[in-house]
């Protein structure tokens, strides 16, 4: 099974950070009619680090609420044990979510062990798909190029084409036809790594064992 490393969940964790913090965490309502140890359930569940409490507090201060850390972490603790169990570390790491590094050191190894599986699954299967999105986006230029060389073509024998027409049609062909020889080497090497991406992969499902 493919372990994780500590520079994959430091910037998986970092990455995470900058998407929760740029918004308020408890609205006045909530801060108003607030059960911190559900507060911190929730977020244990959710895999937030222990500094979220920091952006509760800045929240409900406005309206006058301050927070309980106490029952705060409690929560927090019992959500953990319900994030950190190895199927959610996997589906989260097949998702291309991120972990922050929050799990107790008891669940930890497990935890991280079936992200870093679950990240691996995620990592091969956008490869392929990166993959095939070039193919198609360099298909499509190809078929622009294809389609102006016929342009030219006709503009070539038509009537209504001056002299100065008719060269720079020749001239432009060439160029469109030398981009479309790099076109279709290029496709064709794109082809090959999709099947060898597309092997890899499957190779690699065929390892995977259900985790719970």
């Amino acid at each position: 099974m493919h372990r994780v490393g500590s520079f994959e969940l430091r910037g998986a964790s970092a990455v995470l950070l900058l998407v929760l913090g740029g918004c308020a965490s408890m609205s006045k309502n909530e801060c108003l009619t607030v059960d911190w140890r559900t507060v911190g359930y929730e977020d244990g569940v959710a895999g937030y680090p222990g500094d979220r409490i920091a952006q509760h507090r800045k929240d409900c201060a406005k309206y006058g609420v301050t927070t309980d850390l106490g029952l705060y972490q409690q929560g927090r603790e019992q959500g953990l044990q319900e994030y950190c169990q190895p199927s959610n570390g996997y589906r989260i790491g097949a998702q291309g979510g991120g972990y922050a590094g929050v799990c107790p050191a008891n669940l930890e190894p497990a935890f991280a062990a079936a992200f870093g599986s679950g990240h691996q699954l995620y990592s091969l299967e956008a490869r392929v798909s990166n993959t095939v999105n070039q193919i198609n986006y360099k298909r499509q230029e190809l078929d622009r190029i294809e389609h102006g060389i016929v342009s030219n073509a006709a503009a070539v024998v038509s009537s209504d084409s001056t002299s100065q027409d008719r060269a720079d049609a020749v001239v432009d062909t060439a160029q469109l036809a030398e981009r479309a020889g790099h076109l279709k080497a290029e496709i064709r090497q794109l082809e090959e790594d999709r099947v060898r991406y597309e092997r890899d992969l499957e190779a690699y499902r065929s390892t995977q064992q259900p985790i719970t």
